[in-house]
């Protein structure tokens, strides 16, 4: 079938457009967030089309999928010639985030909204916000295998949080420093230049370096599960992460420490540092967990079930 959907996440978007479908992705001449086209940090396969507002205004779309407030309210409509999500055309509403505010009034925008399903990245996602009467399923991420390249060389701790600077609390950039005190920390992703970190790594170059260093740090308070911390443990790697949102469910005993105690991941940080046989095996432990529940066959096979219902 054919399938719009735009190019948000890059790394969740990868893994999507490796299905069987054909996908038209928006494009516009500045390729901002409204049309960013085919990805150019990652490889896309031939089945991944770029359609301009003319092109997508006649196109062939069987369903769309939408993940932002702004696609589902007039976006959509717009570049699809006048077709509404839901009504004219199937629709799929992935909500890849966490709810923000307070607990009585984390209401989804596609609440209560007929002939729409909402498809949550986690769990915890669908637990936590109200969509009403609007049908929900949910997809775990799954992502394509970068392979085990854990080496641990580098007796240093990997964070990947894009935009650290801006998201603060939200994704843990606090406490970053208190980390550092405890061993050698290296922040990566978009903006991390500003921190004193490397950012716009290629993917491939991304999990390289992050697989040098001896341990994988997830700090992030409240976000949906993060695919960096995934792909972390399918490179190989230990972890230590905050016991927040998603991550007690993904991250196994015997694959790290998980916390909500600062001082036990510290700890912990410093033990896989100073013990690199202990960090190896817990490494292994959260390879095989993370290819066994987040493997990229398992993640085609849910959504082309979802893409079936919603178009039957």
């Amino acid at each position: 079938m054919n399938v719009f959907v735009w190019h948000v996440h890059g790394s969740w978007t990868t893994a999507f457009v490796q299905g069987s479908h054909r996908y038209l992705v928006p494009v516009l001449p500045d390729r901002g967030p409204d049309g960013r086209g085919r990805a150019r940090t990652w490889e896309w396969p031939d089945s991944v089309s770029e359609v301009t507002p003319t092109e997508a205004a006649v196109a062939g779309v069987d369903v769309v999928v939408l993940q932002r407030p702004e696609e589902l309210f007039g976006m959509a409509e717009a570049w699809l010639g006048g077709r509404r999500p839901g009504r004219d055309v199937p629709a799929v509403y992935v909500e890849h985030n966490a709810p923000q505010g307070r607990i009585g009034a984390m209401r989804h925008p596609a609440a209560d909204w007929p002939d729409l399903t909402i498809a949550h990245v986690t769990n915890f996602n669908r637990l936590f916000w109200d969509t009403g009467s609007t049908r929900t399923v949910v997809v775990e991420h799954g992502i394509i295998d970068p392979g085990e390249r854990y080496t641990g060389e580098l007796a240093r701790a990997a964070v990947v949080i894009n935009e650290a600077g801006r998201r603060g609390r939200v994704t843990g950039t606090d406490l970053l420093e208190g980390f550092a005190d405890a061993v050698p920390v290296d922040l990566f992703g978009m903006g991390a230049g500003a921190l004193g970190g490397v950012e716009d790594l290629p993917q491939d170059r991304l999990h390289t370096e992050m697989a040098r260093r001896r341990v994988y740090l997830h700090p992030v308070r409240w976000t949906s599960l993060g695919l960096s911390l995934i792909e972390a443990m399918q490179l190989g790697m230990p972890v230590v992460a905050l016991a927040t949102t998603e991550v007690p469910e993904a991250v196994p005993q015997e694959a790290g420490v998980v916390s909500t105690r600062v001082e036990a991941l510290q700890q912990g940080l410093r033990d896989f540092i100073a013990e690199p046989d202990r960090a190896m095996l817990a490494g292994k432990h959260a390879r095989a967990a993370a290819l066994q529940r987040y493997g990229v066959t398992r993640f085609l096979d849910d959504w082309d079930t979802v893409l079936a219902e919603v178009t039957r």
